[in-house]
Parts: C-alpha cells; structure tokens; sequence
C-alpha cells in the first residue's frame, strides 16, 4: 500500500538502492557475541528503491518521508538510523528533508532496507561534501546491520564475519534474473535457530569456495557449480511452496536457482532477458505470488 509524497525542493542528491542476491550462503561456527560467521557472494540487481535528500534549515533536524505505509519514518527506521549516524560524525547546523521511493520487497531476502541504509550514507557523502572514501563510509555503515557494508563494494562482493569483512568480487559479464517473492517472509531469527536445531555440524568451505576466499575471480560458469544457501533445508521444510518455485526455474532454464538469503524471495538466473521472462510468466496469475525480472548491477551505488 503506498501513499503520495508532496513535492519537495530539488534534491542535493538522489542515489538508487539496489536489492540484492546471495549467489552463496554459508552458515558457519557461531561466534562468542551470539552471532554466527557467515560466508556469502553476494550480487546486486536492478530493482530499486530510491533515496532523495534535501538540506534543510532546520539545525540537526531530520525528516523522513517514504511512499510506503508500512515503513514507519522514525528512529526506528534503517534510512533514519544511517543519517542520524552519518550527521553524529558531522559539525554544523544543517538539516535534512529524506524521501524513500520503495520498489523493493520487505522483509524478503533481498536486502532492502540495508541497501537504502547504504544509498543514504552514498547521498549524504556527496550532499555534504564530506569526501569520505568507501571504508570510512563503511565504517558508518557496519553498527547498522549486516549486509550494509556489502552494498558500499557493490555489485559484487565475498563477505564474511557478521557482515563487517567486504572483498569485492568482480564477475566478467552480466545475466539476467527472475526474482519471485511469495508474498510472505521468512522470520530471519527463526531460520537460524532451525538452522542450528537440524543440522548435525558445519559443513566446511569446499575447494572452489576456498579458492574465491584466496582472491580467485569467479566466472558465472563456477558459480553455477558451487552456488548453495544453508537455509534452504530447514525453510523449505516449513515452507515447501519455496521448493516448488525453485524447481520451476530450474525447469525453465535457470543456471542458478537459489532462496535469497534467509527468504522468501527465491530467484533464477539467466544468460538471457527473454529467458528469464518465460520463467517469470509461469508465476503470472498465482495467487499472492510476485515476479520480478531485472538485470544484475553492473556498477557501485552513485549519487545523483
């Protein structure tokens, strides 16, 4: 459900916030703070959400507007967070009017809110003039949440710890993807916790995982081969609709057909746009079921 947003003055600086895909997930030792250790490629992809900032006059104040009504516009949101911890580091009186143009599924897999988090710091490093460079802002970024990091060295990146160690990964060529999102989530805290209650041991990194690790360019062809998520037994378990839309991708063509971090969002990857289409036409006229087709982001997150 969305709702009109009144327009503002021109923006001093607008940045697209890309979703994400995890072409890897793996799920490893658990860490002493509580958290585990991940392992993921992870790649962005050109669906979009869009955030704008203005400078204000109002000293240190921020607003926030956003055409989504399910987003709350407070301290309690991603966007909010990033620059109130971007304005902390920041001397001066000015303030800040924030537009979010959603397009991306909530609580879906695909990185949403982190990516605007991240487009947010993008925006106001190029408002402000602050010159910060991709660590400083990263920096900014970790205490927000894992996967913010990652989309400061996108489009593709091997990411480790709880999200904090970013190596980017570039992969030679573009593909097209199928994204298909069922129209509920996946609770993030129950898939670890299933995670942990059904598997026996941590399985470890294989030959082909160790060697992106060493700084080994992975082509898609190996990604093919060696891309998993650790989530998918116990989701797919709870909710075998996932399983379904993965095999019909698998059918229609898809390289790859993986959940997208923990879910619910499962998507396909093609060599080509009219591949992709006749895999996302198969979704058409399913109840709830949402389709997505768009290419992978070629490029970082850049100010406007």
């Amino acid at each position: 459900m969305t709702k009109s947003i009144p327009a503002s003055s021109t923006p001093a600086a607008s940045v697209l916030a890309p979703a994400k895909i995890n072409l890897i997930l793996r799920i490893l030792d658990r860490r002493t703070d509580g958290y585990h250790n991940l392992w993921s490629i992870m790649q962005t992809v050109a669906l979009e959400d869009e955030v704008r900032v203005s400078l204000s006059g109002s000293p240190r104040d921020i607003r926030l507007r956003c055409d989504s009504v399910q987003l709350a516009t407070d301290q309690r949101n991603l966007v909010y967070k990033a620059a109130a911890a971007v304005m902390e580091r920041v001397p001066g009186k000015v303030g800040l009017d924030i537009e979010l143009r959603k397009s991306i599924p909530m609580g879906a897999g695909l990185g949403g809110g982190s990516s605007d988090a991240a487009a947010t710091i993008v925006a106001l490093n190029h408002a402000l003039q602050l010159g910060w460079s991709q660590q400083e802002m990263a920096e900014v970024a970790q205490p927000l949440g894992s996967d913010v990091p990652f989309f400061l060295y996108a489009p593709t990146a091997l990411v480790g710890g709880r999200g904090e160690s970013v190596k980017p990964l570039p992969v030679a060529g573009s593909k097209w993807v199928a994204l298909v999102n069922p129209g509920f989530g996946v609770e993030t805290r129950w898939a670890y916790q299933e995670l942990s209650a059904t598997r026996n041991a941590v399985r470890p990194l294989s030959d082909l995982h160790q060697a992106f690790d060493r700084g080994q360019m992975p082509s898609w062809s190996q990604l093919a081969v060696c891309a998993e998520n650790d989530f998918e037994p116990p989701v797919f378990a709870k909710y075998p609709l996932l399983m379904q839309i993965k095999q019909t991708l698998l059918d229609q063509g898809a390289e790859i057909a993986l959940l997208s971090g923990s879910g619910a969002t499962v998507f396909g990857l093609f060599s080509s746009e009219a591949g992709a289409r006749r895999a996302a036409e198969r979704f058409v006229g399913q109840r709830q079921l949402k389709s997505y087709v768009v290419p992978t982001c070629c490029g970082p997150l850049t100010a406007r």
